[in-house]
């Protein structure tokens, strides 16, 4: 798999420019609310996710979120999530770009915007030996981690580029059956399924604790092999209401990244650490290492490769002909970038 170093610049610790007006709880966003007695902020389990893990662990979204408390919750799939933010059950979260654009298009372009992007590559189809060829799927079930997700749109669309079938019921030439991506691992440990479409660290675990074969690396599917697999987003009326709050995370967001880039086994283990804390087992550190070289992370939303999943999207008959104006609010990203002295990310 392709490997990729993070394209973030120079963002040493050591330059954090601290937000002005965010040292007094309940003192007033610029917008006239009250800031928030707290931020609720969703990710996922997955390595695509890992700045979110170590910003939390490491207490660098507290640093700057002075008098605003941090809950977290955990999500297995995308769509789970965008039901959260729908709910307003969380303020923010991490979440792939399928996903992403289901929420704003059934919202009808109000219910959220990407403020930054989090990772990019780090996926593909992983399968059981004897497994050499697209047409060595036909009969053959796959998982991917829940309908409709981006790791789904990415197999359905690759599956019809191979001319090979694949419906929503678990029928066609190839039966996919989503599941949570620790189920896949077990279930193809098990021989239960023949392989799965998974992000990182599952595609390296795949590999080595049940003897996979990567047939297919997505990143050879993009060009220059950079996609994006995860972006931050949050509630419109949360980032209307409370922008300072969000501008806070997203300098701990960066903060991550910088941390990562310039120490990135310290980064593995406490990233590894979380994922303990989270679901009870740990990732081989050997694992770890290797899963962690094919995931960029990048505070860039990479859109133009938003755009094309969603033109995935539609093809396999998951979406509905989509605009997407308004998707993006990147000026609190743009500004903390400045405030950094790192070029911004232009708006699509």
């Amino acid at each position: 798999m392709r490997t990729t170093s993070a394209r973030i610049g120079v963002l040493a610790i050591a330059t954090i420019t601290v937000l002005s007006g965010c040292s007094d709880p309940g003192a007033a966003d610029p917008g006239g609310q009250d800031r928030p007695e707290e931020i609720r902020l969703g990710y996922f389990p997955n390595l695509t996710h890992a700045p979110a893990l170590v910003a939390e662990a490491e207490g660098l979204y507290d640093e700057h979120l002075d008098g605003v408390d941090l809950r977290t919750q955990t999500f297995s799939a995308g769509p789970e999530a965008i039901e959260a933010l729908f709910s307003g059950a969380i303020d923010m979260t991490v979440i792939g770009p399928n996903p992403t654009i289901n929420g704003f298009t059934q919202s009808q372009g109000k219910a959220l915007k990407v403020l930054a992007g989090v990772a990019s590559g780090g996926a593909g189809l992983v399968v059981r030996p004897g497994i050499d060829s697209a047409e060595d799927l036909e009969g053959a079930t796959l998982a991917t981690p829940q309908l409709g997700n981006t790791q789904d749109v990415a197999l359905r669309t690759w599956l019809e580029g191979e001319g090979l079938t694949a419906d929503t019921e678990g029928g066609g030439d190839v039966s996919i059956k989503p599941q949570e991506n620790s189920a896949a691992l077990q279930s193809f440990v098990a021989g239960n399924i023949d392989g799965a479409w998974v992000p990182e660290p599952w595609l390296t675990r795949l590999i080595e604790e049940g003897d996979g074969r990567l047939l297919v690396d997505e990143g050879e599917l993009w060009p220059d092999g950079r996609f994006v697999v995860a972006n931050l987003v949050v509630r419109t009326e949360f980032l209307e209401e409370h922008p300072d709050t969000v501008q806070a995370v997203l300098e701990g967001h960066l903060d991550a990244l910088a941390f990562m880039e310039e120490d990135p086994e310290g980064a593995q283990k406490i990233f590894n650490d979380k994922i303990e804390e989270l679901t009870g087992q740990r990732v081989k550190d050997e694992y770890l290492e290797a899963a962690w070289g094919n995931v960029e992370f990048t505070f860039d939303p990479l859109p133009e490769t938003l755009v094309t999943g969603a033109g995935h999207a539609v093809s396999v008959g998951l979406l509905e002909k989509v605009e997407l104006e308004g998707l993006y609010a990147l000026d609190p990203l743009n500004t903390v970038l400045e405030d950094r002295g790192l070029t911004g990310v232009k708006e699509p």
